[in-house]
């Protein structure tokens, strides 16, 4: 029997892959470098912590205080830094071995922390989180005709982007002890003061802007706010997750979130997943089986 845990954490993960590729689709309208990147985070940010501040005072939520308010900034610095270097990676055209190593390392990081903190969650899900990753690996990394050769220094963005996120989810579940709403709206303080210093010091260091005067492209604005609806949605659910079951469960099924963003990427861009692909997402419904039992 499904978990509640588990559906809302698949639930995040339909929608975390669209934010991906919207965020992806976003950062290639913006040039594809720093600062055009940035824009595109600091944009859908901004409007994903305006919505969550107005649902929160709306319901009547208190505003978090100690841990769990440290930990909700700290998730949204290292979810800021993280989105930004993984959606240089997306948009340089490497979509899927990007989305593979930052899959696993997303889902890899919080199970172990879990298994540590929450003890062994039986040899049945271990098996199933393996499985996990293996599919997730078929899914994102499948050969593609339309990709492009992926570089050494946008393979370490894909690493350094997936140990991020890996950190983000754990923090995010110490921050989910504050409720929902609040936790992600304080991970945006995070990520908006993160990122806007960053921009600044690249500004700074680079003088003039990358080619146009500081705001973004029409398209660039319309994908990053798709962005902030899929990808607020999705770690409203993932928090959610959290809160219902193990992390462990949550990270590992949030992960598989590059089905959907090879499967956007298919419908939009007309890059067709592989039979390997196709296979990984089958043995993606044999994982989520055996971590659900």
């Amino acid at each position: 029997m499904f978990q509640a845990n588990a559906m809302l954490a698949l639930a995040a993960a339909v929608l975390w892959g669209g934010g991906d590729f919207s965020g992806g689709m976003g950062a290639k309208q913006a040039g594809g470098a720093v600062r055009g990147t940035l824009r595109v985070v600091l944009t859908s940010h901004a409007a994903s912590f305006c919505v969550l501040v107005t649902i929160a005072r709306i319901v009547g939520d208190r505003f978090p205080h100690g841990a769990p308010l440290y930990w909700g900034v700290l998730a949204g610095v290292l979810g800021g830094l993280s989105l930004t270097g993984f959606y240089i990676a997306l948009s340089r055209g490497a979509m899927g071995i990007s989305a593979a190593i930052s899959g696993l390392l997303a889902a890899a990081i919080p199970a172990a922390i879990s298994i540590v903190r929450e003890g062994f969650p039986g040899w049945l899900r271990i098996v199933g989180f393996v499985i996990a990753g293996a599919s997730i690996w078929m899914i994102a990394a499948g050969d593609n005709p339309e990709a492009k050769p992926v570089s050494s220094g946008t393979t370490w963005l894909a690493i350094l982007s997936g140990a991020g996120f890996g950190l983000y989810f754990t923090a995010l579940k110490f921050a989910g002890v504050a409720g929902i709403v609040w936790p992600m709206a304080t991970a945006r303080i995070g990520s908006l003061s993160t990122c806007s210093l960053v921009l600044l010091g690249t500004m700074l260091a680079g003088g003039r802007n990358e080619g146009h005067p500081g705001w973004l492209p029409r398209r660039a604005v319309l994908w990053a706010l798709s962005t902030a609806v899929l990808d607020t949605s999705g770690n409203l659910l993932f928090i959610a997750s959290t809160r219902a079951g193990r992390l462990d469960v949550a990270a590992v099924l949030a992960s598989l979130y590059p089905a959907s963003t090879i499967l956007l990427a298919a419908w939009m861009l007309h890059e067709w997943p592989t039979r390997r692909q196709g296979l990984g997402m089958l043995v993606a419904a044999a994982a989520v089986v055996m971590i659900t039992l």
